[in-house]
């Protein structure tokens, strides 16, 4: 009988190695993601693009079928890319954009939400939270071939953080619904009156020891979208679920999608959008933040079922997805840095890299899903490995750098990394700062070995021996 052998040790120069390639490795992805021009400022080519002659201007995104209209909250921008892949139009006034809709009877006149970030020194600021700061909520239009700008409806928040108005969804010529997170509440303005006609508080529906902390962001409401037979879609984010609002009787809970804390159906959710009978739903497709996913939900015998979903190695919390009625899907990547159309076969057809998008609009095919089929009717295909196979068009899937990201994105939680891209740099991606925690923890261990092989030891907090 042989005498077990225990495996060998590694090296001390193995060790090194190890660690010095990891350091090596991380910084050298920095390095070769992010440029010193994109630093500087991620969205400068993009407005300087805006600015030039319609006849100097060079397409920034390849061409599209329709005009896509594309807002982002970090530094207060809206653009809209041509067909041809030009930007025809930005507009930067506020500190924050986030939903855009064409107004119907046109494709030259949108409506939006926007915020601005007020102080102290503001004589219509009166701050609730020790940070100083109030929120100017904006619902306006903009005619696009003029460049005219009307504010519809406006007001102030004693907070910034958690306050802002994520949709606002048109009901008729004198009316808009607006997704009031700060009042936990969806409210129906009278835009000309300037007046609330009608609202309903969630307090009515959910007890306060659900969704997030009370009162600082504890539903964080952040979707409405008012349907054809008057009921309205909400989404509580951070109650994990989208509800069905019928105004005269309040939450149909039968309709109900998702649970508060069952991230396996949603988890912190975005911009739901209702597929109606006719275009093969009633359907829900989701932006599944959290859970970095694309997801569709079909309505049969009274339940709803999974019948669609999509990712890949780059999808990193995305915030919208709208259905094409060529049977596509718009999705707005908001920490992958990009928008993208992606096929019936889930395959990337195309690509328009922002920094931190909120929304994405198609302006020929109306508001958000309007248009689209169903998955089910489309018979569209799930596509959810992400090994990268047939994710891409271009097969970029099989580089080596698509592998390492999918190596990086399992190494730390998902609403973890998601938590602290939102807060970092704005060219800063989730893999960036992957990279970086890779980087630190290495360089960490590697010091801790080389005091452990020194002989330093630990005796008490703040003393050691040799």
């Amino acid at each position: 009988m042989t005498a077990a052998t225990s495996s060998p040790v590694p090296t001390r120069t193995f060790v090194r190695g190890l660690f010095a390639v990891l350091v090596v490795v991380s910084a050298g992805f920095l390095v070769v993601a992010n440029s010193s021009a994109a630093v500087a400022d991620p969205y400068a080519e993009l407005r300087a693009q805006a600015a030039l002659p319609p006849e100097e201007r060079t397409p920034v995104a390849p061409p599209a079928d329709g005009t896509t209209v594309v807002t982002s909250h970090q530094d207060g921008d809206l653009f809209v890319l041509a067909p041809d892949g030009t930007v025809t139009f930005h507009t930067g006034r506020h500190d924050g954009y986030w939903d855009v809709d064409p107004v119907p009877g046109g494709d030259r006149t949108l409506l939006y939400a926007a915020t601005d970030k007020l102080d102290s020194s503001d004589a219509a600021c009166e701050p609730v939270e020790p940070d100083g700061h109030c929120a100017r909520q904006l619902v306006e239009r903009v005619d696009l071939t003029t460049g005219e700008v009307t504010v519809l409806y406006s007001r102030i928040d004693p907070r910034y953080r958690a306050s802002e108005w994520h949709d606002v969804d048109r009901l008729d010529d004198d009316h808009v619904v607006i997704a009031d997170m700060y009042r936990n509440a969806v409210t129906v303005v009278n835009v000309t009156s300037d007046t609330v006609s009608w609202a309903w508080n969630l307090q009515s529906y959910a007890p306060l020891s659900s969704g997030g902390p009370f009162p600082d962001d504890w539903a964080h409401l952040n979707d409405v979208e008012v349907l054809d037979d008057g009921r309205i879609v909400v989404s509580l984010r951070n109650h994990d679920q989208v509800v069905f609002l019928d105004p005269p009787e309040g939450v149909q809970d039968e309709w109900t999608l998702g649970a508060d804390g069952d991230h396996s159906i949603l988890y912190e959710q975005h911009n739901p959008d209702y597929i109606p009978r006719e275009n093969g739903g009633p359907a829900l497709l989701v932006a599944d933040s959290e859970r970095n996913l694309v997801v569709e939900y079909q309505r049969q015998d009274g339940r709803w079922n999974q019948s669609w979903a999509w990712t890949d190695s780059t999808l990193q919390w995305p915030r919208d997805a709208d259905r094409l009625p060529n049977g596509h899907t718009l999705v707005t990547d908001t920490h992958g840095g990009r928008v993208v159309e992606v096929d019936r076969e889930g395959r990337v057809t195309w690509t328009f890299d922002l920094p931190r998008p909120y929304e994405a609009e198609r302006l020929e095919t109306g508001d958000e899903s309007a248009g689209g089929p169903s998955a089910v009717e489309a018979g569209l295909r799930s596509s959810t490995d992400l090994d990268g196979a047939g994710s891409s068009a271009d097969a970029r899937s099989t580089s080596l750098l698509e592998q390492a990201k999918i190596g990086l994105k399992g190494l730390v939680p998902t609403k973890v990394a998601n938590g602290i891209t939102s807060v970092a740099p704005v060219w800063m991606g989730v893999f960036d700062l992957l990279a970086v925690l890779v980087g630190v923890l290495a360089a960490v261990c590697w010091g801790a070995a080389e005091s452990w092989w020194a002989g330093y030891r630990l005796r008490s907090p703040v003393g050691r021996r040799s």
